[in-house]
Order: C-alpha cells, then structure tokens, then sequence
C-alpha cells in the first residue's frame, strides 16, 4: 500500500476516498479545526492526527514513517481579496497556506501528488502579492507577475496628507482604532440601509458603544483622522441621547469607516513585508503592488528541474463521478517525471444525461424522524426497504443512522417553505415574504432558501443551514446526514461537534466518490510503475 500524508484534512473525505480504493494507506492527517479533527480521528483511528500544518516537522515524519507516497490537501484559498473593497483586509492569509502545502512537496518529495481547491483557483482572483521574502524565488523560477493595483482610500474621503500617512508604519499605528473598536462600528455601518437592523444592533451594543464613544470625544484631536474618528462616535453618543435619529448615523460615521479600511490595509502591507512599487493619488488613493498566479507559483516551483514534477489539472464537476450535486473543483495532480512522462486526470464515467439525482441520495431517508441536536442524536434504527436506488444502498451502510439533524423552523421561515415548490428560491417568494431577514433581499444569492429538486443533482453542497436548504417534498430543513449523503458519505461515517459544526465540515469536504476516482488514477500510474521497474 501507498504511504499519505494528508493536508488540511478537514473531516476527512478525501482520505476517505483513497482509503476506499484499499491502495493506499493515511499515515499523518493535519487539521487545525477541533471538531474537524475529532471527526477525522473517529473515521480514521489508525492515522496519525495533527494539528497546525505550518508547525509541520516533516523530518519527523519521514523517520517515523519512512518514505511518503503521496500527498494529498486541499489548502484553503480565499482568493484575491481586493476584489471586494467591504473587506478590510487587503492580503488573505490563507493563501498563504498554498505555499505551506508546496513546501510539505518539496520537503516529503513524495511520488505523486493531488491539490483540490476551489474552481477558479486558476483565475485572475487568487495570486500572491509580492513580498520580500519570495522575491528571490520568483525571480529564480521566472514566475510571471504584473504589476497590481490595491486600492486603499476612495477620492469622496481622502484628505490632505494620507499618502504620507500610509507609507510610514508608526503613523498608521498611531491612528488605527483597535481590532476590537472597528468591529463594533463596522456592525452599526454594515446594517444602516435596514432601519430595523440598524435599531437591534444599536440597541444590542449599546454599553460597550457608550464606553468607547466616550473614550474618542474626550480624547484631545490632534490631526483629521482623529476628528472624523470623534464625530462618528460623537454621532452614536448623540444617538443614544436621542440628539439625532438613527438614519442620520451613517453620514457621520462613513468617512471613518472607510479610513479605518485603509489604514488596516497599509498596515497590512507593512506586516506582510510587501514590495511597494508606489503609491498614488489620482483621487482614489492607492499601492502598486507585483503580484502573481497562485497556480503560475506552484507550477513554476514544481515543475523546475529542482523538483521534477509534470503536472496537470482540470475543474472537475462531482455528478461526472456518481455524487448527486453539481460540486465543480478544481484538481491539481503530479507525478515524478522519473515515474511518469505524463498524468492525467480520470475521465467522469456518467454523462449529463445519467447524473445521479437528489432522489437517488435521501429519498429512503423521507420518512425517518429527524432530531434537533447533538445531545438527541442517539441513532435511529433505519427500517428495511426494499426498491432503493442504488446510491441509497451504497451509503447506507449502517443499521443505525446518526447526524439526521436539523435546524428548528421558524415562523417566518415555515411560510417561506411552504411556499416554495422544488427547485425554487429566495427569490421566487412573493414581497411581502421577503422582508425582515436580509439587508438587500435582492443581492441574496439563488443557494439560499431553495428547496431541492428531487428528479436533479443539487447545486453545490456548503453550509446548507446558513443556506437554509429545504427538503424536496417535507416542510423543513435539510438534516446533516441528507447533506452528507449529497456528498456521498457513507452513513457509517459519524460527524462530530455541534450541530452548526457538522454542516459546516460537510459542506466543506471533497466527496469521497470523486476522491475515490482520482485515487484509483494515482495508483494506476505508481502500480504502473512499479511493474515496470520491477521488470527490471
């Protein structure tokens, strides 16, 4: 068997994939999240379970373990964050864990390799900055890079000496409100436009805005910054004296908003040791950064003569490989050039035309009473049925179902479920079932409220509770164990933590399924090659 290593392993479904294949055996398993990692320990008793991979010894491992195999991972990557100026930070740390993933390559120099990430990992939206650190490596390695805009300050804001308070760090520091003081602001900002929002987060943090309000009107103003930093807190003072009614707090709090925005930024850029390029006023304030591919990186480095890797990758969509959802990921996959001259990944075995639908997954699941929370979830005997789907028969492995939870129904959001026919959203209620719940009902994306079409595959399984996913013919919520069978997990495999924390990790995971084809690809090509070197 195959000696892994898995990466971010979160609950576990692509380890559980290629353990399925009975050709490869999961040494070490790192996983940060608590629950991830009691779920993942549970399901796979026999791997050695660690915690935070930049703590990694990977020297550790290879004389406990000897020679790896293979790596497997999917590292989180939150993409090209400039892209959404309401984020106050300008630099995803999580990217970051991209290049962690690249060095367990290097260091374990296993056989082969599979990354899964999210589809557009390949676009323009997910690249690295430039920093100090890797300006040898880039140049090195020829990575291609551009020169980038990060905008800091819109033009209706700026004042008269920003650039020379976002080039120095102690002045950047001087004016930047504490992580915990933003925050709270941020909330009363970010729900002005609902007037009823507006009032509930006014009235829920309403002492500890009093305290530090008071904090910013007493100190004395010695520049712009802490002007506008004293009005807007003066504003929410005013307000809780009943001075000025709520609807007038947003014009007087925007403008520290979104300098408090900028100055995280440039800190940001100082942290992170970014080479500035320069800065500008053209009324917009904002950094030229170089910045790269994530995708662009990792093949450069691992494709070297350094290290020897062919590469290659594709978007996968789950349905392609027997899941009952429309899952799409993007898979990275490499070999040793001594090993292969060539790697590709596994064709999908159904067409669009034989995809696996919501029914073949839960339909058996219908009449089986779902709980309300963990400490209830004692298992429920599953009743004999006979006519399944095949699907259904493949997951239910078990004579006793766990993780057949749900959410408790609201009011509001019953009459919300009872209008909704299979396959319809948010969107399709009627107005007067839209208020009341979001900020801008019309930006609401299509995931939410929808109820799942039993003759389809679904759409991509995430947090289907934030989502609010409804049963295709029942009037409630689609339980843990529904979710995790649309990602085709067994039913003997058990979720743990609550009940926020097992929809989570389901909706995060790889569907062992499509684990289970990529795996069997791999073996084929080391198998492979083993017969041919021992020929020799």
């Amino acid at each position: 068997m195959y000696k892994v290593v898995d990466l971010f392993a979160g609950a576990g479904g692509l380890s559980l994939g290629f353990k399925q294949t009975q050709k490869f055996d999961i040494k070490v398993a790192f996983e940060n999240n608590p629950c991830m990692q009691e779920t993942y320990r549970l399901n796979h008793s026999k791997v050695d379970v660690k915690g935070d991979v930049c703590k990694a010894n990977y020297d550790e491992i290879k004389r406990d373990y000897g020679e790896i195999d293979v790596v497997i991972g999917g590292p989180p990557c939150q993409g090209f964050s400039n892209a959404n100026r309401q984020k106050n930070h300008a630099i995803s740390q999580n990217n970051m864990l991209v290049k962690q993933y690249i060095q367990a390559i290097i260091t374990l120099k296993p056989k082969a390799f599979v990354m899964e990430n999210v589809s557009m990992l390949k676009s323009e939206v997910h690249r690295f900055y430039l920093d100090r650190k890797d300006q040898d490596i880039v140049e090195k390695y020829k990575i291609p890079k551009k020169m980038t805009e990060i905008h800091l300050l819109d033009a209706a804001f700026a004042f008269d000496d920003v650039l020379d308070i976002v080039k120095d760090k102690s002045k950047i520091e001087m004016y930047l409100w504490s992580e915990e003081h933003y925050l709270l602001l941020n909330v009363i900002y970010k729900v002005c436009k609902n007037s009823e929002k507006l009032i509930k987060a006014l009235d829920k943090h309403k002492s500890k805005l009093i305290k530090i309000a008071d904090e910013y009107i007493e100190k004395k103003s010695n520049h712009f910054i802490e002007d506008v930093s004293s009005k807007a807190f003066g504003t929410i003072r005013k307000y809780y004296n009943n001075e000025i009614p709520a609807d007038m707090i947003v014009e007087n709090i925007e403008q520290s908003i979104m300098i408090q925005r900028m100055l995280g930024k440039a800190k940001e850029i100082f942290d992170n040791e970014l080479v500035v390029e320069q800065y500008t006023d053209n009324g917009d304030i904002a950094v030229s950064i170089y910045s790269y591919a994530v995708y662009d990186y990792l093949e450069s480095i691992l494709q070297s003569q350094d290290y020897g890797y062919v590469l290659n990758s594709k978007v996968l969509c789950a349905a392609d490989y027997g899941a009952p959802q429309k899952r799409m990921r993007f898979i990275i996959v490499g070999v040793k050039k001594s090993i292969s001259k060539r790697i590709a990944l596994p064709n999908g075995s159904f067409d669009e035309d034989q995809y696996r639908t919501v029914r073949d997954a839960i339909e058996d699941l219908e009449m089986v009473e779902p709980v309300y929370s963990p400490a209830e979830d004692k298992g429920t005997k599953l009743p004999v049925l006979n006519n399944m789907k095949e699907l259904g028969r493949q997951l239910r492995d078990a004579d006793v179902l766990k993780n057949h939870i749900i959410t408790k129904t609201t009011d509001t959001a019953m009459e919300r479920f009872k209008a909704l026919e299979q396959g319809q959203n948010f969107h399709c209620l009627k107005e007067s079932l839209k208020t009341n719940t979001y900020t801008d009902a019309k930006r609401t994306q299509n995931t939410i409220y929808l109820r799942l079409n039993y003759e389809e595959p679904s759409g991509t399984v995430v947090n289907v509770r934030k989502s609010m996913w409804i049963h295709p013919t029942l009037d409630r919520a689609v339980s843990v164990r529904e979710a995790a069978r649309l990602q085709t997990f067994p039913d003997s495999f058990v979720f743990c933590g609550t009940k926020d924390k097992q929809y989570q990790q389901v909706g995060n995971a790889v569907p062992p399924i499509m684990a289970k084809a990529i795996a069997e690809k791999i073996a084929n090509i080391l198998d492979r090659s083993l017969r041919k070197n021992s020929i020799f």
